[in-house]
């Protein structure tokens, strides 16, 4: 590979502030509003153009898609967020669970005013790029924008951009695996004659968790089996052993929907799988991209040939952007494990709780009978890098921990308990390796978060 040097030169300061979160997802979303709610000033910093990350880019609607009768969960900004979409008509019923799917489009707007009411400071079309390191201490990021190349000088930073980049760029230590799961092309359809289909649905397929187990080698525990799942992998087996759907080596089809509207839509589809996509590398993303949206069109061609109720269907719109699973894990104070999750871990450092679901690798668990762990802070502390903290699918943990952790509704626990920690460090003057763990914990049972 050739090199250039880049000539030194000064970057402006576009702003300094006490707390810095990059990536405007579900966790960064959290994690800035916490942090703001707590009295100090908090920017958020996002590279598209709203806030949301894989709810509102990528089109996956189900924040909590695993509640049931019997699910224990956190509260806080998870039960915030559905309830803010619910106020303002940008929810309707999770097609599987007791839970609101939310309108992706709408919940930009949700977003929008909930980030205004706490007082973040957002900034929006802009990348972070580098972070600024002294002596092992974070003071800051480098970002890059339509307005040039600035910097944002911090006392405290979280990193929620899914993959861990400013960790990686701040010489945090890190993991990713060599296989990592796939990714996915989410799109929705529109043209759809409802009652055709859910006939269709309910009365011939009659789909249900265990037919999960023959498509993707699923394993579940038992007392999902039975349950109501809307899985659509039938059409697509008949349609490669007619020969309609040929075979390629890095495309998968087969899988769930969300939401059906009274106008004929099926929202959600959550069917089209690439492989061997690092979304830390960018021809990569390019290339999922593309064979991603190559691979809805022909998924198109076999609903509409093979599902009844698709005959007219069409393509709504595809998800903004790839939504993706897996990529880097920081090497945090405490590793989570599969063990943590499947035997209701206790921690004395728990910044909140989250029901035993298993959604990966091979492993269903719905948590249907009130179990569930706390999420040590250690985790979301990464090694070597003070005053920065990591929130979401890239805190610290195994790859059964990661099938948990990775869903959305935890990365708002992580999130929100990153954004009060964040805080509490701040006004205390402490690091956020010397926090005081136990006001954290009282800071967020203050913003309604079950802690233990």
């Amino acid at each position: 590979m050739k090199y250039i040097n880049e000539k030194p030169k000064k970057i402006p300061v576009l702003a300094e502030t006490d707390v810095m979160v990059v990536g405007g997802g579900p966790a960064g979303l959290a994690a800035a509003i916490s942090s703001a709610r707590e009295g100090v000033s908090t920017m958020l910093v996002e590279r598209y153009g709203c806030f949301g990350g894989v709810l509102t880019q990528v089109g996956v609607e189900g924040i909590a898609w695993y509640r049931h009768e019997g699910t224990v969960e956190g509260g806080g900004l998870v039960f915030e967020f559905e309830e803010m979409a619910q106020s303002q008509g940008a929810s309707s019923k999770e097609s599987q669970s007791n839970s609101q799917a939310l309108d992706p489009d709408m919940f930009k707007y949700v977003a929008d005013t909930m980030v205004k009411s706490a007082g973040v400071r957002p900034i929006l079309h802009c990348y972070g790029v580098e972070a600024i390191v002294e002596d092992d201490v974070i003071k800051g990021i480098i970002t890059e924008s339509k307005s040039g190349r600035q910097a944002i000088l911090a006392k405290r930073v979280i990193d929620c951009t899914g993959d861990g980049d400013i960790a990686a760029l701040a010489g945090a230590p890190y993991t990713k695996r060599e296989e990592l799961t796939f990714v996915t092309q989410m799109f929705n359809c529109r043209g759809v004659d409802i009652e055709k289909f859910q006939n269709y649905v309910h009365e011939v397929l009659k789909p249900t968790y265990s037919d999960w187990k023959g498509f993707w080698e699923m394993e579940t525990d038992g007392k999902e089996d039975d349950m109501f799942s809307p899985y659509l992998v039938q059409p697509f087996v008949k349609a490669a052993n007619d020969g309609f759907l040929e075979k390629r080596g890095n495309i998968d089809y087969g899988g769930t929907y969300s939401t059906i509207t009274p106008e004929g839509e099926v929202t959600m589809l959550n069917i089209v799988h690439i492989t061997g996509v690092d979304c830390t590398k960018v021809e990569d993303l390019t290339r999922g991209e593309m064979d991603g949206r190559e691979a809805v069109i022909k998924g198109i061609e076999v609903l509409k040939r093979y599902v009844p109720g698709f005959e007219k269907a069409r393509l709504r719109n595809f998800g903004m952007t790839l939504g993706t699973r897996e990529s880097r894990q920081i090497d945090g104070h405490y590793k989570m494990s599969g063990k943590d999750v499947m035997h209701q871990a206790r921690f004395e450092d728990s910044i909140g709780i989250y029901p035993e679901f298993i959604d990966g690798n091979g492993v269903l668990w719905v948590p249907t009978t009130g179990r569930y762990f706390h999420v040590p802070y250690r985790s979301i502390l990464p090694r070597k890098i003070d005053n920065l903290l990591v929130a979401g699918r890239c805190i610290s943990g195994d790859v059964m921990a990661h099938a948990s952790f990775r869903n959305m509704s935890c990365c708002v626990v992580t999130g929100q308990g990153a954004g009060i920690a964040a805080a509490v460090s701040v006004k205390d003057n402490l690091s956020t390796l010397n926090v005081n763990i136990q006001k954290v914990q009282n800071a967020l049972e203050k913003q309604n978060v079950r802690v233990f």
